[in-house]
């Protein structure tokens, strides 16, 4: 019998004062561990020790300019955790709390999301602690060329193929292209996210929010259910909770909530198509803070809170990680809540899934339901080798037909009689999606030998 708890016990020793990787590591080894014992191959070849371990993580200084005229340091990590099925991919991220177990957690995640894709990539993560909010352009511009002076000598597009991520928007990806482009002198798909003059991807930035509202009107449909009439409540107010927001108000659903660090917004009429263009141009463009909001439509502003408290049908987590605990998971039950789609990596802690389960509401992991974004990145990959592009229709098919597919799966798989004696109907999203993607690398790495 596999004893999970000592081999959890043992990546802790190796990996010390990195718990976000540990809990990262402790979800997938308990879902599957039914499965690896029952598949004795697994242990055999060791694959469990191997797959917990990254092929490489890199790790540098970035010396760069502040506007100040004066030399800053940064830390730089690239995690290329494993490449059984392709290029390491997965995004880069420019956040104060960035450090190596979130990067090594990030990219753990990315191993099984993009199996989960179907497409030939493998897991990735990058990031610095460089903090790009009230930047100028041209201090973003000086960091990103800095640290790309250094990243250029590791990424390839049969390689490592880097994204965006939180703080890695198009801006910092053109600098980003731009610096290698200058440095190997090639106009290659070395990174996605790219604007769409520069062989970027139609629905690139509607991509995670898109999917993981189209994944959760998957589970709704399980229970002949839809988004229609539906209160929704979503943290976050960048990327993936602003393209969430707007599938959900297309699909006929009520946003009341929106968040950054500083607070939430609780707005009772519910978010509009021209209230969402508002808070694109205050997060995109001028970088506000998400409390002009309140001020703009007379909505509510509630500081250094999280908006779990409100009343709702559904919960959209899209902001960041362990961002929803157990207290705020028995608060969202208790205003009854059908469904949480989680849009953010991690961001339920573990307290907070056992209450979803133990309460049988429609619950979906990140790895699952945000594989949006990096579908989409794949889809970018494969028009950069090609040259070719899609237009946004074509993307947009094949995002929904991804995203079906991986909840198709979920659905013939995932249901776990331990959690519904009535008949064994409760489907454990989060199980089946470990086991899916474990399977995949696993039978790659025996496949290619000691990888």
């Amino acid at each position: 019998m596999f004893d999970t708890k000592t081999f959890v016990q043992l990546v802790q020793k190796k990996n010390p004062n990195e718990p976000e990787f540990i809990q990262a590591v402790e979800e997938v080894i308990d879902s599957i561990k039914e499965f690896v014992e029952q598949n004795p191959q697994y242990q055999k070849e060791n694959i469990l020790e191997r797959i917990v371990e990254p092929e490489r993580t890199i790790m540098f200084r970035v010396p760069r300019v502040d506007d100040e005229w004066k030399i800053q340091i940064n830390k730089w990590y690239r995690i290329q955790f494993n490449s059984a099925i392709g290029p390491y991919k997965g995004g880069l991220r420019f956040h104060p709390s960035v450090n190596l177990s979130i990067l090594k957690f990030l990219g753990f995640e990315q191993i099984f999301k993009n199996s989960l894709t179907g497409l030939p990539m493998w897991g990735g993560k990058g990031g610095s602690d460089f903090d790009p909010h009230d930047k100028s352009d041209a201090e973003v511009m000086r960091f990103c060329q800095s640290f790309m002076t250094e990243l250029q000598k590791y990424i390839w597009p049969d390689t490592d193929v880097p994204a965006g991520d939180i703080g890695v928007g198009g801006r910092e990806i053109g600098y980003i292209f731009g610096q290698y482009k200058k440095i190997r002198n090639e106009f290659t798909g070395v990174l996605t996210g790219k604007w769409l003059n520069r062989w970027g991807s139609l629905i690139r930035n509607e991509a995670t929010g898109y999917g993981l509202v189209y994944f959760v009107q998957e589970m709704l449909a399980t229970k002949k259910d839809s988004l229609k009439g539906k209160t929704v409540v979503v943290s976050g107010s960048g990327n993936v909770a602003q393209y969430a927001i707007e599938k959900c108000i297309q699909l006929g659903a009520k946003v009341v909530t929106t968040s950054d660090s500083s607070g939430y917004v609780y707005d009772e009429a519910g978010i509009t198509q021209e209230k969402l263009e508002f808070i694109k141009d205050l997060k995109n463009s001028r970088r506000g803070r998400i409390s002009e909001y309140a001020v703009k439509f007379g909505a509510k502003f509630i500081a250094d809170k999280k908006p779990w408290e409100v009343k709702c049908d559904i919960a959209l987590p899209c902001s960041t990680q362990n961002e929803l605990d157990g207290a705020s998971a028995e608060m969202l039950v208790k205003n009854g809540a059908i469904a949480v789609g989680e849009g953010a990596n991690m961001p339920s802690t573990p307290e907070a899934i056992e209450v979803f389960h133990k309460a049988k509401i429609l619950f979906s992991p990140g790895k699952a339901s945000n594989a949006g974004w990096v579908a989409t990145s794949g889809l970018e990959m494969s028009q950069n080798s090609l040259r070719l592009s899609r237009t946004s229709e074509e993307v947009d098919e094949r995002l929904q037909v991804i995203m079906k597919t991986i909840h198709a799966q979920c659905v013939q798989y995932g249901k776990d009689p331990a959690k519904d004696g009535a008949g064994g109907d409760y489907v454990n999203y989060i199980k089946w999606a470990n086991i899916a993607g474990f399977k995949k690398v696993a039978d790659a790495m025996i496949q290619q030998g000691l990888v």
